[in-house]
């Protein structure tokens, strides 16, 4: 049987338990905040100008959509990844792509394979360009925000101002994507 003093004691261990859990999570929750503004802070020096965009994190790891050629003057080699809300878009041949859409186009200029004269083959790197499907954050660009990156860095505000008129006046009817599914 417990006694008064036992009970007692437990009482204080829980509060003294208590009080300790109290501690850990604010320090958790303030370091937490100074982290998120640290990322904040980056991620505005990385955003695309006129949209905000920046590089997803893990998006080499994301599903493979797929490739393009794109002759001269560019004469590059490309690769589209999606992310799960775009990959299930595409299986589903669905339009327009859900809001939470996001595209990572892949760039390298395009080389001759030295083991396969006929092959080409990825040469230096030369872009990232992501597009964002947020219809009421980007509604004057047709739903989509553009983000062009070379060397991890936005490109200028002039590249940028290029964007949606390019993808409006081709590819209008596909949702402003240019981009076919390779299944």
């Amino acid at each position: 049987m417990s006694t008064s003093s036992d009970r007692r004691r437990n009482a204080r261990m829980r509060r003294k338990l208590a009080i300790a859990a109290v501690i850990a999570v604010s320090i958790a929750l303030a370091i937490g905040c100074v982290e998120i503004d640290s990322v904040r802070a980056q991620n505005a020096e990385e955003a695309s100008p006129i949209y905000g965009v920046t590089i997803p994190d893990g998006y080499r790891k994301w599903e493979f959509i797929a490739p393009a050629l794109e002759g001269d003057p560019l004469n590059e080699l490309r690769a589209v990844m999606g992310n799960t809300v775009a990959m299930d878009a595409y299986r589903d041949s669905t339009l327009p792509f859900p809001d939470g859409t996001v595209l990572v186009k892949l760039a390298w200029k395009r080389m001759q394979s030295a083991e396969f004269e006929p092959a080409s083959v990825p040469g230096a790197a030369t872009t990232v360009q992501v597009m964002v499907k947020d219809s009421k954050k980007y509604a004057s660009s047709g739903g989509w925000g553009f983000g062009r990156f070379i060397n991890g860095k936005p490109a200028d505000v002039a590249q940028h101002e290029t964007c949606f008129a390019c993808h409006e006046a081709r590819v209008q009817g596909h949702d402003y994507v240019f981009t076919r599914y390779a299944p």
